[in-house]
């Protein structure tokens, strides 16, 4: 009942609409009761021997009538209520995609994008189907229902009492299936976010698949997959595939019933040949709501168990959020100060930071060196709060980063990760962020900056060209241009750097770096690079190692203390010097 509030604010919403879906729903239910009564009298009256072709045409009249009013209000329950459960749909699409854009990076460190994916189509799908056909079958199973009754106990009440002993059964029946289904929906939801994130996961690895000739290890993966996702089907289909049956059953009792009294009684003329028929004709209308009765049952279980896996996430609270107490300070700050540092992934693994204490000034720039795995990357990361420390502090100016808003922290941050992402969209889209306020002088020293000049002037549409996903069309040096032209671009008073050199040569790499000196002074630039000689400039340097700093200092001081720095850096000089730099 709880996941059930998801949906409530939508209903709320399009309330009008629905109570006019539903009177049309039930009008359109009522005339198609009345067709049965037309017949009663047609047959009456040939059984009487006291109709004529004119009588007859008559009848045939009503219900063409009565047909051409079902179709109009029938076309507007369907604009009303399906339409509802589209909006419904839309509402969730977007309550849930949203809300997973708020989610910590810990989240998605242990949470497949296939099963997200799942959620986003399959479940909102079920949830679709739930409020939209689910309500048109529940107002019929309702209305249809219990008028079809009226009408036939209008016609014979103890015919009609003896047709609802199988009743009871019915509702039995649905209270022990519906139990068994919602369990049963759960895990085939869950094996098909597990079969979703395989196929994903082949898509997206395509090309290393191919280069290894792997096609048939992943086809085999995800055939065993879909032999999961199967399996599990064909166990909720020997649950629903019992419950309609079962339903059927009960109807053919209740017309064997009719045929053997109410064949009875049409002969001791207690009733008439037409009353006989017409209520044959109701008991087959009634058919309908008691099918229809399962079928609200499967669809409303595959729906509320698709709420209920939509309700996990959106009850998911991120781990860096704003406080309570979040401030929004001044613009003004001095120095980016760090103390006493320290962060884990999770409790049950070591720190990957100890120790870290260090002060950024204003328009400085700070770099960052160190072997594989001493925590670069994880440093620059607590910085734009996409993890938040395990222990100390990071202040901005005097105020602890935890304690601000995260947009008003990550709106004075250009961040440039290790392997950039870019968009589906054309060059201009990915640099600015489709930010129609940057104009194009803004946009060519951006990439005049990047060293993306001579790249852009070799291809035909310019800036407008389309990169294709995670811009397949692009070298891996042009894409960590193109991210650092975007942080360029953006003009934010912290830029953080990470490896921005890794993927060009040494003859881009140098241009680059002199492209980030003219930022410096202007900027607070925080920079990481293994090319040692893209830090040189820097006003600072630190050397991480397992976690601690174990050195730091200007280039010319590291130099001199002879350490991992200095060897490391006279190491990569003769590495270059055969190629004349």
């Amino acid at each position: 009942m709880k996941s059930l509030q998801l949906i409530k604010p939508y209903f709320l919403e399009k309330r009008f609409i629905i109570f006019s879906g539903v009177l049309c729903l039930t009008i359109v239910d009522f005339l198609q009761l009345f067709i049965p009564r037309v017949i009663k009298w047609a047959v009456d009256d040939l059984t009487a021997l006291q109709v004529d072709p004119n009588g007859l045409l008559r009848y045939a009249l009503y219900i063409v009538i009565i047909a051409v009013m079902m179709g109009l209000f029938r076309y507007v329950w369907r604009r009303c209520l399906i339409g509802t459960s589209r909006r419904v749909e839309e509402g969730l699409r977007n309550q849930l995609f949203g809300h997973i854009q708020t989610l910590s990076a810990s989240y998605f460190d242990t949470t497949k994008t296939g099963e997200l994916m799942a959620h986003a189509t399959n479940d909102i799908q079920h949830v679709r189907m739930a409020t939209g056909m689910g309500m048109v079958a529940l107002t019929d199973a309702v209305v249809l229902g219990i008028a079809a009754i009226g009408f036939m106990a209008y016609i014979n009440t103890t015919l009609t009492l003896f047709v609802l002993i199988p009743m009871p059964l019915i509702v039995f029946s649905a209270r022990f299936f519906t139990r068994k289904m919602h369990r049963l929906y759960q895990d085939v939801q869950a094996s098909f976010a597990d079969m979703t994130e395989v196929a994903r996961e082949g898509f997206a690895g395509i090309r290393i698949i191919k280069a290894y000739t792997r096609e048939k290890d992943e086809t085999a993966r995800l055939e065993t997959a879909s032999r999961e996702y199967v399996n599990r089907n064909l166990g909720l289909v020997r649950i629903t595939g019992s419950f309609f049956p079962m339903m059927m059953l009960f109807s053919n009792m209740s017309l064997a019933i009719v045929l053997y009294l109410g064949g009875r009684q049409t002969i001791s003329a207690t009733i008439s040949t037409g009353d006989f028929v017409a209520f044959i004709s109701y008991l087959g209308i009634l058919t309908w709501p008691m099918m229809a009765m399962g079928w609200v049952v499967n669809l409303i279980q595959r729906g509320t168990a698709s709420l209920d896996r939509i309700n996990r996430i959106l009850e998911t609270q991120p781990e860096t959020d704003d406080r309570t107490d979040a401030l929004s300070p001044d613009v003004a700050w001095k120095s980016l100060d760090l103390y006493d540092v320290s962060f884990s992934y999770d409790s049950l693994t070591p720190p990957v930071l100890e120790g870290i204490t260090l002060s950024i000034k204003q328009d400085q720039t700070l770099g960052i060196v160190g072997p594989p795995g001493s925590g670069k990357t994880t440093l620059l990361q607590l910085i734009p709060r996409i993890y938040d420390v395990s222990g100390g502090a990071i202040l901005l100016g005097s105020v602890d980063i935890r304690h601000m808003k995260l947009s008003d922290l990550r709106s004075r941050i250009a961040f440039v990760s290790q392997e950039p992402f870019l968009f589906a969209g054309t060059i201009r889209d990915n640099i600015t962020f489709r930010n129609r306020e940057i104009t194009d002088g803004e946009l060519a020293k951006a990439i005049d900056d990047a060293q993306l000049t001579e790249t852009m002037a070799s291809f035909p549409h310019g800036y407008e060209t389309i990169v294709g996903e995670k811009g397949i069309i692009l070298s891996g040096g042009q894409k960590q241009r193109i991210a650092l032209a975007r942080a360029i671009v953006q003009d934010k008073p912290i830029v953080i750097l990470d490896d921005p050199v890794s993927q060009v040569d040494s003859e881009t790499g140098s241009a680059l770096i002199r492209s980030m000196k003219s930022l410096a002074g202007l900027r607070t630039i925080i920079i990481v690079s293994h090319r040692l000689s893209a830090v040189q400039f820097a006003d600072m340097i630190i050397v991480l190692d397992g976690g601690r700093i174990i050195e730091s200092g200007p280039h010319e001081q590291l130099m001199a203390a002879g350490g991992y720095y200095a060897q490391t850096f006279r190491l990569q000089a003769l590495e270059e010097e055969p190629n004349g730099n």
